[in-house]
């Protein structure tokens, strides 16, 4: 009697399996981290085509964790309806790589510095900040938060606030007085020039 209920048992979890859990933003975003240190520490990859690699590297973690599409629209807010289906996905991409461009050189210049993991903030039901603090060989503290959201059973970075500067604050006051003057295009143009050809 007890075998055939533990069959059944088993037949019940193979039909109904147990429900998964999410990671918690904490665990998402130390994980992630990780791998950007991991790449970082990596001594194999030295000079220019080191350089490269580690960018290489480092992106596909970014593209992996971040959700560049919550980014662009919480980024524009209004104006996000302003863009056509094809101009909001060339935002995102030509967003995402003015961000690369911007940060790409200040993370490769990484020196060992030690990564705080902090507490979780609530925002809201699917909104949490993560704080975190970098502290640096001559003690210096900076902090940095990521505001992740829940899609799909998983956290997403969709904001970065470093030291108090949100990028989603500092980018929406810049794309909004473009846009209050001129049409998407023109803002679609102008962050072509600031990508331009860059790795």
């Amino acid at each position: 009697m007890k075998r055939q209920l533990g069959l059944l048992f088993i037949v019940i979890l193979l039909i109904n399996p147990l429900p998964s859990f999410a990671a918690t933003p904490l665990d998402t975003v130390r994980k992630e981290i990780n791998k950007v240190l991991d790449v970082l520490r990596d001594n194999s990859l030295k000079g220019e085509s080191g350089k490269k690699i580690k960018k290489s590297k480092i992106r596909t973690i970014a593209n992996e964790i971040f959700d560049y599409g919550e980014l662009s629209r919480r980024t524009l807010e209004l104006n996000w309806k302003k863009l056509d289906a094809g101009q909001q996905k060339e935002f995102i991409a030509l967003y995402a790589k003015l961000l690369e461009n911007t940060y790409a050189d200040k993370i490769l210049s990484y020196s060992n510095e030690k990564v705080i993991y902090g507490k979780e903030r609530q925002m809201s039901g699917s909104t949490v900040e993560v704080q975190t603090t970098i502290e640096t060989a001559e003690h210096k503290t900076i902090p940095i938060n990521y505001r992740v959201i829940l899609k799909g059973g998983e956290w997403k970075i969709y904001d970065v606030v470093i030291e108090n500067v949100s990028l989603i604050n500092n980018y929406r006051a810049q794309f909004r007085e473009i846009l209050a003057s001129k049409p998407p295009s023109a803002l679609l143009e102008t962050l072509r020039e600031k990508v331009g050809g860059k790795d």
